[in-house]
């Protein structure tokens, strides 16, 4: 548990997350797919990040990694100054909850559970929380509903929200926890234009009110040209990294 405290009071520092050597390696019967074949970078806290590529790039793996959702087979992952490569499956379910928010394409919402309640399970399943009070819970999940436009629909289940309302759920249930860094899987790739404008908008609101780390995997240029910076994968390696400064340069393209 020291770890994971240090991890909570580290939290602002310059570096959030950092990436050594990173490989990925699965084993699909005879065959080994390299997911990952040597990633190395490091994003500031508070920056918003796009990451491309085309489809067997390797983002998705990259994003469960940096969400602790999986494992590197090689490689040094630190996480605020922390090497969570070796965590229990335990210890990195915590960090999982308290640090990272994830917003997936498809929403992954409880088909017959209210907005409120769905808002509510991860406090629900928090390092703390058999402590926090029900009424407390409900209190916080409303907030969050409320930062994302939902109030008035706490007690609607999915099937009864459009899928940019089923998306500002998501988000909401991303944020109760208060968490450091949003990880965002084409958070708009189910969406029409409309309600994916909003559902960036959001995400904008945040990263620029809260100074939360935004990291946004997506195909639409569109929403990659509005990040601070762009990581370009192709056949797991990161082939460009380039800011939006550099961007702005006459004749400027990364590297």
């Amino acid at each position: 548990m020291d770890r994971l405290r240090r991890l909570d009071s580290l939290a602002g520092g310059v570096e959030v997350i950092e990436l050594k050597d990173i490989a990925k390696t699965y084993q699909m019967g005879e065959v080994q797919v390299h997911a990952l074949r040597g990633v190395t970078l490091a994003i500031a806290a508070g920056e918003w990040v796009s990451v491309m590529g085309p489809s067997g790039s390797g983002k998705s793996t990259l994003m469960h990694i940096i969400g602790c959702l999986d494992k590197p087979t090689a490689g040094s992952y630190r996480l605020n100054g922390v090497e969570v490569g070796t965590m229990s499956a335990g210890q990195l379910a915590v960090v999982r909850n308290h640090q990272i928010g994830f917003v997936f394409q498809a929403f992954n919402l409880l088909p017959r559970t209210s907005a409120l309640k769905q808002v509510m399970l991860p406090l629900r399943y928090s390092r703390d929380g058999a402590r926090i009070p029900l009424a407390e819970r409900r209190s916080r999940a409303m907030r969050a509903l409320e930062a994302v436009g939902l109030a008035d629909r706490a007690k609607h289940r999915p099937a009864e929200l459009s899928g940019g309302q089923q998306q500002r759920v998501a988000i909401a249930r991303a944020l109760v926890t208060n968490p450091q860094i949003i990880m965002a899987d084409e958070p708009t790739g189910n969406l029409d234009s409309h309600s994916g404008e909003e559902v960036m908008e959001i995400l904008r609101t945040l990263h620029r009110e809260k100074r939360i780390t935004l990291i946004i995997v997506t195909h639409d240029e569109q929403i990659s040209a509005e990040a601070q910076r762009i990581i370009h994968l192709h056949d797991g390696l990161v082939v460009g990294d380039t800011s939006q400064a550099q961007l702005e340069r006459p004749g400027g393209s990364g590297a």
